[in-house]
């Protein structure tokens, strides 16, 4: 099975119907970074959860309206994530029919290699 996996671009948000589109009409399960991708047909996304990183902002204009310079503030990563599926979605179908975990070989009662 072939995924299709990108860090798209703000200028794809503009297609995202026709990626999603496409996507659907190849059956290929697709990971988009924004949510709105998702709500529009696609699969799954995973990416930064922006509305926490709106709330957080304020801090900094604060500090710097405080005084300090926005070059001495330490750049903040995005500290919370989101992980958005769509159920509806006939693609999931076809997902939840790979083959039962039990059939799979367990990792954990794999032998161990010893030290020589």
């Amino acid at each position: 099975m072939s995924l299709i996996f990108g860090h798209l671009k703000p200028a794809a948000t503009v297609h995202r119907e026709l990626i999603v589109a496409l996507a659907a009409r190849y059956r290929l399960p697709a990971v988009y970074n924004v949510r709105y991708f998702v709500t529009g047909g696609g699969l799954i996304s995973f990416g930064t959860d922006f509305v926490d990183q709106f709330r957080r902002a304020p801090a900094c204009v604060d500090r710097i309206l405080k005084g300090e310079k926005p070059a001495d503030l330490a750049v903040q990563a995005p500290t919370k994530y989101e992980l958005v599926i769509n159920l509806k979605t006939h693609l999931w179908e076809d997902i939840q029919k790979v083959d039962e975990p039990s059939s799979r070989p367990c990792l954990k009662h794999r032998p161990r290699c010893s030290a020589a």
